[in-house]
């Protein structure tokens, strides 16, 4: 036998997951191999006509305190960590008559699961933390040289596969790999313990960002490359948070997903997801609470900015109107829909080259059309209603900046119509679409629009003035009569003054400048209806 394989003659199996846990432990006991067990993997393998010890038997002391204690023995863990090749080791197990345990095959309580659940208490929090399964794995894989340790149900099948090929035997090579992701299973684990209690912390001190953040990150897909061909790149998801995203959209066809196509689809889905939720909150305010009478939103983005938004009683009425912003632009884009997408919708798009298309729904009808286009992504995602408090973070030299997530939109405690001319219901709608594109634009930011549609795009400059500027000049449409967005305020009243140089007839943005009252006295001299919000939006 090759110095790297060792024999297995005896498997303890404690699992809370027990998938496919009665086929691989009658793979184990056909190879011979003493099965000892705990509580409810025992009962189950049992019932399966396996021939299995207890836990108890083996160290000679029952499970107790409510079965906090009963692998956390020098019996279990004497035959984890004695080295095989060491005769002191030998010795003393012999001595303390510990038999060796070879491999260890464990997953933990349903942490993660368990504080998932609506109105979980601390106390069953407390409960689901596991004591004995973390030690043996950690024991086990200490001693990997000896010790086969197995955390992952889908390992099940290979390690079968390597005792047929071997014996009964497990090369080096594969129990080392299982040690790895032994520490990195109890590693992640641990974070979400940690992760739970700061949280519970956090909310006794009345704050959001804890002293220490860990972070378990699960691997969810390579892809192709990164923003370039030279950078590889991978989609992971943080380990114990419930989050939906694009991260977890299904695929309904199409190629894979890029690093560049998932970017620029969480933003198309994230301002989709804005002004739904604005339309949502209006419409409750105005008495009627159901989301089925909502008008559909249609979004497309190029490279994370919006070149086209769209607002219809239809998916295929706002995707014209949000194609109509800039249809140059459009080409290539990633679109999302706030509503289903239906056959007449479907076409439309089919009739123009786009990357990919996301919505809460398709009809059969739109699936058969767009199933022609094979190459094109086709995402479907739930409509979230509710906000996920979840931290941003994002990677600079050297550390990490971590901000808690922009959820707010307007502040109508701070809103403040500041003009001589009260903006018209018709701007006002215009203003609140435009102030809600306006923050998922790259700063400096200017959005002119109307009430039902973007109309220009001015993202990303040096200086606002330049925005206005860019925004005017990219609009395909009627700027005349159109309403304009500013993420953060004026610093000069120039920027207003080229805005009404092309007919702009109200203005939304945060004020606070030195100079708000020369340009609020430009607000006025142009006719110009202009709200302060009081809140600023930077997105850089």
């Amino acid at each position: 036998m090759e110095a790297s394989l060792k024999k297995v003659t005896r498997a303890l199996l404690s699992v809370s997951d027990k998938t496919g846990i009665v086929e691989f432990a009658r793979k184990l006991a056909e190879h011979g191999i003493d099965l000892v067990s705990t509580g409810g993997t025992s009962s189950l393998l049992r019932q399966h006509g396996l021939a299995v010890r207890d836990i108890s038997d083996l160290t000679g002391f029952p499970e107790m305190l409510d079965g906090r204690v009963k692998t956390l023995h020098p019996k279990v863990h004497g035959g984890l960590l004695g080295i095989r090749d060491n005769p002191e080791h030998q010795a003393k197990m012999k001595e303390h008559e510990i038999a060796p345990i070879d491999m260890v095959v464990v997953n933990l309580y349903p942490f993660r699961q368990t504080i998932l659940k609506p109105g979980v208490s601390i106390e069953e929090a407390i409960e689901n933390i596991d004591i004995g399964g973390p030690a043996m794995i950690r024991s086990g894989s200490k001693n990997h040289h000896d010790v086969a340790v197995v955390v992952d149900p889908a390992d099940y099948g290979r390690i079968v596969t390597a005792l047929d090929e071997n014996s009964g035997s497990l090369p080096f090579s594969l129990r080392f790999e299982l040690a790895q992701q032994a520490f990195q299973h109890t590693a992640a684990y641990d974070a979400e313990i940690a992760r739970y209690l700061a949280g519970q912390l956090a909310g006794a001190k009345s704050s959001n960002l804890p002293p220490r953040i860990d972070l378990a990150l699960e691997k969810s897909a390579d892809l192709r490359y990164g923003e370039n061909p030279h950078q590889k790149a991978g989609l992971y998801r943080i380990a114990g948070v419930a989050e939906n995203g694009i991260a977890t959209a299904e695929q309904l066809q199409g190629k894979e997903l890029s690093y560049n196509n998932l970017l620029d689809s969480d933003a198309a889905w994230e301002l989709v997801l804005e002004i739904h939720r604005m339309h949502l909150a209006e419409s409750r305010a105005a008495g009627a609470i159901t989301p089925h009478d909502l008008p559909v939103t249609c979004a497309i983005i190029k490279h994370t900015n919006p070149c086209g938004v769209g607002i219809a009683r239809t998916a295929t009425e706002a995707f014209l109107n949000g194609k109509a912003t800039d249809p140059v632009s459009a080409f290539g884009g990633i679109i999302a829909f706030s509503g289903t997408v239906d056959g007449q919708a479907a076409q439309e798009i089919a009739d123009m080259f786009a990357e990919v298309i996301i919505a809460p729904e398709f009809t059969s009808e739109a699936r058969e059309v767009l199933g022609a286009k094979k190459n094109l992504r086709v995402l479907r995602m739930p409509i979230e209603v509710k906000a996920t408090e979840v931290l941003e973070l994002r990677r600079i030299s050297g550390g990490m900046l971590v901000q808690e997530k922009d959820r707010e939109l307007l502040d109508e405690e701070k809103f403040e119509i500041v003009s001589n001319r009260k903006p018209t219901q018709a701007e006002l709608r215009g203003l609140r679409l435009g102030w809600a594109i306006c923050k998922h634009v790259k700063s400096n930011a200017i959005v002119y629009a109307v009430e039902h549609q973007l109309v220009g795009v001015g993202a990303g400059q040096m200086s606002r003035i330049d925005s206005v500027r860019i925004g005017a000049m990219k609009a395909q449409l009627p700027l005349a009569g159109s309403v304009l967005a500013s993420d953060a305020f004026f610093p000069f009243r120039d920027g207003l003054d080229e805005a009404a140089r092309h007919g702009i007839t109200a203005v939304i943005q945060p004020g606070g400048s030195l100079r708000d009252k020369e340009v609020i006295e430009a607000a006025d001299q142009h006719g110009i209806a202009m709200i302060l919000t009081g809140m600023r939006h930077f997105k850089h």
